[in-house]
């Protein structure tokens, strides 16, 4: 019995430390990354739960732009081409929930996968950055829906109408919801770069100089991906979406600008962030010259100009 118990403990032993500056071998990477990407996926799945329950709900806010055209006297209906079809869409849109509602739970596995790397004052850093993201992409989500709730009765009106025109829109519920969807989940991406581009730059990736050069192509960038991503006809709509996008960039070009500055001075000082101050040599002493000054063998001390 002795025998049995003794491999046990000697294997609790030879377990390996962590190392506390973070540094792994390339095996304990991919097998911390296997362990992040499944709590990623049990948070789908618990979040799937709960957007099972919430089906009706939201199925009644993705319903809600037809039910106004309608009331204009738009024929315009969601369409269901099979059976099981009902089955099919309400599984879809569970697990469209569940990604969206999971989206904290990615930000956090990915901030804890790249913290062991980080000196202690990045890992603040990071932590910020994580609870200023969850936020901003739940307001880009929000924006998201907000452009397909307005626009898809603005596109549903031009059908042509008359005493003699009859047409009904039958529109694919699947292709509906997956352009709800990407809309959503690229606006929430959006809103979440700005804090992207801040994290690289107190990581001492991307000065914010360098960031504020590409000003002209990132706003035209923004501008762009609201025209493709906004589908209504005026242009009010496209600008009122890329002005929250363009003062992002520019409140993180500002931060980096700001953070360039302080880390400037600080190697100036010649500290580094996370070093303490060094003392200065003592002052000599006013009444004469030191003991140590008459030993030849001892080295001179010079004074800092």
């Amino acid at each position: 019995m002795a025998s049995s118990s003794q491999p046990k403990d000697s294997a609790k032993t030879k377990r390996r430390k962590r190392d506390p500056e973070g540094r792994m071998a390339l095996g304990e990477h991919l097998l911390e990354l296997r362990n992040r990407l499944f709590w990623c996926a049990g948070t789908v799945l618990v979040t799937a739960v709960v957007g099972w329950f919430l089906y009706d709900w939201v199925f009644d806010l993705l319903d809600a732009p037809f039910q106004r055209a309608r009331a204009q006297g738009v024929d315009a209906f969601l369409n269901l081409d099979t059976t099981g079809s009902p089955l099919n869409i309400k599984l879809q849109v569970s697990a469209y929930i569940g990604l969206i509602l999971a989206a904290p739970m990615f930000l956090y596995q990915s901030w804890a996968f790249v913290m062991p790397g980080l000196h202690q004052n990045e890992r603040r850093y990071a932590l910020g950055f994580f609870g200023s993201a969850i936020p901003l992409f739940f307001i880009g989500c929000f924006a998201g829906y907000w452009v397909v709730d307005k626009a898809v009765p603005i596109l549903l009106g031009f059908a042509p109408s008359g005493d003699d025109v009859q047409i009904v829109q039958n529109i694919s519920f699947p292709t509906y919801l997956k352009l709800f969807v990407k809309t959503m989940l690229a606006f929430g991406i959006a809103f979440v770069m700005p804090v992207v581009l801040v994290l690289l730059n107190f990581l001492g990736i991307l000065p914010g100089k360098t960031m504020l050069k590409a000003w002209r192509w990132v706003t035209f960038l923004c501008f762009c991906f609201t025209a493709v991503m906004v589908p209504t006809p005026d242009p009010f709509t496209m600008i009122f979406m890329a002005l929250p996008m363009v003062g992002l960039y520019f409140a993180a070009v500002l931060i980096g600008i700001i953070r360039d500055k302080r880390r400037k001075e600080t190697e100036d000082d010649g500290l580094a962030d996370d070093e303490a101050s060094v003392i200065d040599d003592a002052p000599e002493d006013v009444d004469g010259p030191s003991s140590l000054d008459d030993d030849e063998d001892a080295p001179r001390r010079t004074r800092r100009s």
